[in-house]
């Protein structure tokens, strides 16, 4: 290690979860001046919320005393408001399904975090998310690829990451299995080793997105009717931002066979259902895009892409569009591909780039 090395300093993003604080331990032992830091995305009070959050700043603390490091709690509820959850809201009510936590990944983690980094002079952000940056010479781009544990790859929902901020972000975990990481921690003894990954969006803890959807708002969402393909009703939602593309559970519809969400009109209050075949798509239209393994799409290019986050990767052809998008044709028609969720590119385990999903089509 080098003594310039030793001088370099890294803002460490702590959740309270066991992969940011093995993180930080292994940020420290490489020689880095680390300052952990939690991000106050909510007010405290007592919804669920509020409290899990508290909670997780407890933990992160806890661990950062045990590591010896400074830690702070930075303030981000009213950024988190304006660029997370509102937008959550307008896309849903939109007819969209939005993904918050890239988003969050976006504006907060890696935009917000890195402002405070420079702000103390620190050179870099590390963070517990499981994927690898790399320095490719020849094309002199910095490369995002996927971590060694599949299983727990975040790639997809880093896509957003520039050139700039590649380079000044390190996700030690990218090269380890996540039992490791859990192993690490228990050999550390740290307070949260055995603590449970958090599966749910963060603000929305039940899973229960209409329900959060009225309280956010501040105003009910009406019933209204199912629609057969034919335009014809067959029956009465619970409000058209309650169900989302694909979706066969819930729907509480007895056609004499399976039907699934297959459209939505917001401003009519109409949800279409049909059969599973209507859903299939093999094109789709990409908007607000990033590029990382290449400057811009100029022709045409074969790719693995993904239209959610735990789909396998499909094969498919990219191709410009005017105003900066692109369309994806798949070579196989892909299920129930959602407005507002993001579409990755892959060439092999590096993202080439990606972007929000527009609209799907069959030519």
């Amino acid at each position: 290690m080098t003594q310039e090395k030793r001088r370099q300093g890294a803002l460490v993003a702590m959740s309270g979860g066991v992969d940011s604080s093995v993180a930080a331990y292994l940020m420290q032992k490489a020689g880095f001046r680390c300052l952990g830091a939690n991000m106050r995305l909510h007010e405290a009070g007592r919804d669920e919320p509020e409290r899990c959050a508290h909670r997780d700043a407890e933990d992160a603390a806890g661990v950062a005393e045990q590591l010896g490091i400074p830690y702070e709690v930075l303030a981000c509820t009213a950024e988190f408001q304006k660029r997370v959850v509102d937008k959550f809201i307008r896309v849903y009510e939109a007819g969209g399904t939005p993904n918050p936590c890239i988003d969050c990944n976006r504006f907060l983690k890696f935009g917000r975090l890195l402002q405070e980094a420079e702000a103390r002079g620190l050179e870099y952000v590390a963070t517990g998310h499981y994927a690898q940056i790399v320095y490719d010479g020849d094309s002199g781009r910095y490369l995002l690829k996927k971590a060694l544990d599949a299983g727990k790859d975040q790639s997809y929902v880093l896509y957003m990451l520039t050139q700039r901020q590649l380079a000044h972000i390190r996700f030690p975990l990218g090269g380890m299995e996540k039992r490791q990481v859990r192993e690490l921690a228990e050999e550390l003894g740290f307070l949260n080793a055995e603590k449970r990954d958090s599966q749910d969006i963060c603000f929305v803890p039940d899973g229960d997105y209409g329900a959060f959807l009225e309280r956010a708002a501040g105003r009910p969402y009406p019933a209204g009717d199912f629609l057969d393909l034919e335009g014809r009703a067959v029956g009465r939602h619970r409000g058209a931002v309650r169900y989302t593309l694909g979706q066969r559970k819930g729907l509480g519809l007895a056609m004499g066979r399976p039907v699934y969400v297959c459209g939505k009109d917001m401003a009519a209050n109409t949800v279409t259902v049909g059969p599973e075949d209507v859903l299939y798509s093999r094109f789709v239209r990409v908007e607000d895009l990033n590029w990382i393994s290449i400057p811009v799409l100029e022709a045409p290019m074969r790719v693995r892409a993904k239209t959610r986050y735990h789909q396998r990767e499909q094969w498919a052809t990219a191709r410009p569009l005017e105003n900066e998008a692109i369309v994806l044709e798949f070579d196989e028609p892909q299920r129930a591909v959602t407005p507002g969720q993001a579409a990755v590119l892959y060439n092999g385990d590096v993202v080439v780039g990606g972007g929000t999903i527009a609209a799907a089509y069959n030519g």
